[in-house]
């Protein structure tokens, strides 16, 4: 008999297998069954998948990049596809249902508690208001304004600043940066709420790596937060381990769970406080709402995890890796070796395919061939290229990793590198660039042209030659410039050299005419604006 509100084909014992699985069956009425695992690929896309895209005029993309976020992410597992259509079909006490997936999450991880958050920025802020507020609800709801808070402060090590401590300053915390242990110690106070910690390779060890941070804040008290996103999920986990109090995963990366969920785990009393500061409660945090669909959606992908034979999984992504080196390597002057073995970075840990070839007698470059692989059908984004776009002549290449392929997609890509590296084309090198057309020297008072807004900001430019050098002062901040001229053209580019979490960099392009300039403003990830500059003095 089929459940009215199931998906179509679903049998209703299909339907609740996930949640007998979890432990959770007593949240879904009538769950029953036991959960079969399900092999890696198995349902990966639906027949009509990609024209859900292209019905847009948006082309999809083979992943053989990695976890980010910009492309996407993950593809869910089949399992967890299956379990949040099973959650949505029934409702559930929130309270009761975090509860339970707390309780889970500690059984799975071996942590004290768990806690589903709307991704592992969200698991980031939850924390911070946690160690800031501890689930006071007077304190709650001001947040993010901290007047008369006791604890204000995060610090974080200089190495640990990113772009991803957005998430702690969200609260409304100060931060407090330190570089070395004897800072790490002084800086330790009463308004101390929480330490930040972002892994990397090269924080392991040294003097300021997790294990001693740890020992210079654990004898005060001061709770650290440690943001491992990308990795994958050790158990017993390596940063409790290792001193931390919490730790936080992106659960839509490697973990393959909802790409708007995440995991918040560690000491119990601090990651409840957590969920209190986080939706379906009010306060600042409403924002970040999951639903209990991911909330169970993120748990069966957990337990896939930990279940699950990682060694089979490896096996049949460095089968993949093979299947694309062997192809490529077809190509006449193409070279290909894979990295079989896991690295010592647990972010996007894949096997990776390099491929190397002379960029003079392909006439490619590597970064040319990562443009043509991403701009022309199929489309396929790949992890990078050596050297630039245009020469010059000499050793060049590209790599690519197979993790978030799906079953087939490793024949695709490997013959359509063969395709594209056996072409045969001649290497256009840019000509030497003209003497410049004027001096740029001087102020001038630049005129931005944002998306929604418009602002005003300030050049002094210096320029020896074709060479341009000097300072942009932006609404806020003032960074270092650089660049150069060709003929009337100008291209210089700014960037906030110091450490923090406000990395921010400006590519301007355009012309000179007299004491104006204008053209576009590349600014990565936050797209482009306009610019007209008006020369204010001279050197």
């Amino acid at each position: 008999m089929h459940d009215s509100t199931a998906p179509t084909g679903w049998t209703r014992r299909q339907l609740f297998r996930t949640a007998r699985a979890l432990g959770l069956g007593a949240l879904v009425p009538g769950a029953a069954a036991t959960a079969q695992p399900a092999t890696r690929g198995a349902a990966a896309t639906s027949p009509t998948g990609a024209d859900l895209y292209t019905a847009l005029g948006v082309r999809p993309i083979i992943n053989a990049r990695g976890t980010f976020t910009i492309i996407g992410g993950s593809v869910e597992l089949p399992e967890v596809r299956a379990a949040k259509a099973a959650a949505n079909q029934y409702y559930a006490n929130f309270e009761e249902l975090m509860e339970a997936a707390g309780r889970r999450l500690a059984e799975l991880t071996g942590a004290e508690w768990g806690m589903v958050s709307s991704g592992c920025a969200a698991a980031i802020s939850h924390a911070t208001a946690a160690c800031v507020a501890g689930g006071n609800p007077d304190l709650h709801v001001r947040l993010p304004d901290l007047t008369g808070f006791a604890k204000t402060e995060v610090i974080i090590p200089t190495h640990s600043r990113n772009v991803y401590d957005a998430a702690v300053r969200a609260v409304g915390v100060t931060i407090v940066e330190v570089d070395t242990p004897e800072a790490l110690a002084l800086a330790i106070g009463p308004k101390t709420a929480m330490i930040y910690f972002f892994t990397t390779p090269r924080n392991e060890t040294g003097p300021m790596s997790l294990e001693a941070i740890a020992r210079i804040a654990t004898p005060h008290g001061a709770p650290i937060m440690v943001d491992a996103a990308a990795e994958i999920l050790t158990v017993p986990n390596v940063h409790l381990q290792r001193g931390a109090t919490l730790v936080g995963y992106s659960g839509g990366k490697i973990l393959r769970g909802p790409q708007t969920a995440g995991l918040l785990l560690g000491r119990k009393d601090l990651v409840q406080a957590a969920w209190m500061h986080s939706a379906p409660h009010h306060g600042y945090a409403r924002a970040m709402k999951v639903g209990r669909e991911e909330v169970v959606g993120m748990l069966i992908a957990v337990e896939r995890w930990v279940k699950g034979d990682r060694a089979a999984e490896w096996a049949e992504w460095v089968r993949q890796a093979d299947v694309i080196a062997a192809a490529a390597s077809r190509a006449p002057g193409v070279t290909a070796t894979v990295a079989r073995e896991p690295w010592e970075d647990r972010s996007n840990r894949s096997p990776r395919v390099t491929l190397r070839w002379d960029a003079a007698t392909l006439g490619l470059t590597g970064q040319q061939a990562v443009e043509i692989l991403y701009n022309e059908t199929p489309r396929i984004t790949v992890g990078g290229a050596s050297g630039p776009r245009n020469g010059p002549p000499g050793d060049t290449g590209l790599t690519l990793a197979t993790s978030m392929l799906q079953p087939g997609d490793e024949t695709i890509v490997g013959e359509r590198l063969r395709a594209v590296l056996s072409a045969r084309r001649t290497l256009v090198v840019p000509p030497p660039a003209a003497a410049p057309a004027g001096d740029v020297a001087g102020q001038w008072r630049v005129e931005i042209a944002f998306l929604a807004s418009r602002s005003t900001h300030v050049l002094q430019l210096r320029q020896r030659g074709a060479a341009i050098e000097g300072a942009h002062q932006g609404d806020i901040e003032t960074r270092e410039l650089s660049g150069t001229m060709d003929g009337a053209k100008v291209m210089f580019t700014s960037r906030i050299t110091e450490r923090s979490g406000n990395a921010l960099n400006y590519r301007f392009t355009g012309e000179l005419s007299g004491d104006t300039m204008s053209g576009t403003i590349d600014m990565g990830e936050y797209r482009s604006a306009t610019w007209t500059a008006r020369r204010v003095t001279t050197a």
